[in-house]
């Protein structure tokens, strides 16, 4: 077989492939124009903008471990209206589909970006529900099943297109959580968020981040990323986006073999930019050795 299918449908949206970039690790695409040919990859997911421009974290919020890094940048963003000015004309230059995360400190904050986004020329909304709610205390929206419905069902009142929810794995149970996001009125998951860690200087004394915790992301956390995957793949009827860890065409294979739809690679782009292309290729080879046409066909298909 020279030429398997790999189309793939995220909420009546058509993507060419079934790969992304993850949200936070490709800026908007253009830092990554001369190594990555935009066109190739089935979406963009650029990193999350807020109502507001954001400063993000103080210094040092990037920190290597064993088996990736972790990071507490603080989705430092300028701002949904320079975003639309400036970085959606450059994306649409190429033949891709545009993914928004979004981010808010409350619930309005998220219904204003995307009512900002309503005119947008974009495909999909991604709702970054990782962020502290300020009106909560600084409870993150993401880890209380009530608090993740009414977020989404709110943003989703307000959006006009597809909402894609994206999930943190720091609960205690994903499955009520991706159901309560769900039951909101998501169109897609994607999962998992960063694992929270830390990691500390031994000869300082001092955590290494200034914020002493950060997300933890890289082919460390690809385990449990894949474990919550099939578990919520198995529980809810959306398209998932698996992410967590993805570095070649193998561990895209998994996630799709696990049941997501599509994937987005991450932590891969910043020792190899062009990580993204490489696992398309590799998904593409796969189908072929083992004469798969279609994604369909071993999604979610666990012998």
């Amino acid at each position: 077989m020279t030429n398997p299918n790999i189309k793939v449908n995220i909420a009546e949206v058509e993507l060419k492939n079934p790969v992304m970039t993850a949200s936070g690790t490709f800026g908007s695409g253009r830092e990554y124009g001369e190594y990555v040919d935009l066109n190739k990859l089935g979406a963009v997911v650029v990193k999350g903008v807020a109502k507001e421009p954001w400063d993000g974290n103080p210094t040092p919020r990037i920190a290597e471990t064993y088996g990736g890094m972790l990071n507490s940048v603080g989705l430092q963003n300028p701002g949904v209206d320079e975003f639309i000015e400036k970085d959606i004309p450059f994306l649409r230059q190429f033949d891709t589909k545009i993914i928004v995360n979004i981010a808010g400190k409350s619930i309005e904050d998220y219904c204003e970006v995307a009512k900002k986004l309503i005119k947008a020329d974009i495909d999909l909304i991604e709702l970054n529900i990782s962020c502290p709610n300020v009106k909560a205390g600084g409870v993150n929206f993401g880890t209380d099943p009530a608090m993740v419905e009414e977020v989404t069902k709110a943003v989703k009142k307000v959006a006009k297109q597809p909402l894609i929810v994206k999930l943190t794995p720091n609960v205690t149970d994903i499955v009520a959580i991706a159901k309560a996001a769900v039951r909101g009125g998501a169109d897609a998951l994607s999962l998992i968020n960063t694992l929270l860690g830390m990691a500390i200087d031994i000869h300082k004394r001092k955590p290494i981040l200034a914020n002493t915790v950060g997300g933890l992301s890289g082919p460390a956390i690809k385990p449990v990323a894949l474990r919550m995957v099939y578990q919520v793949a198995n529980a809810v009827d959306v398209p998932i986006i698996g992410m967590g860890g993805i570095a070649n065409g193998e561990d895209a294979v998994e996630f799709i073999l696990a049941g997501a739809s599509a994937v987005a690679v991450g932590t891969a782009n910043f020792n190899n930019p062009t990580a993204t292309i490489d696992v398309i290729d590799e998904v593409k080879e796969y189908m072929d050795k083992y004469n798969v046409e279609n994604l369909d066909d071993i999604r979610g298909k666990l012998l």
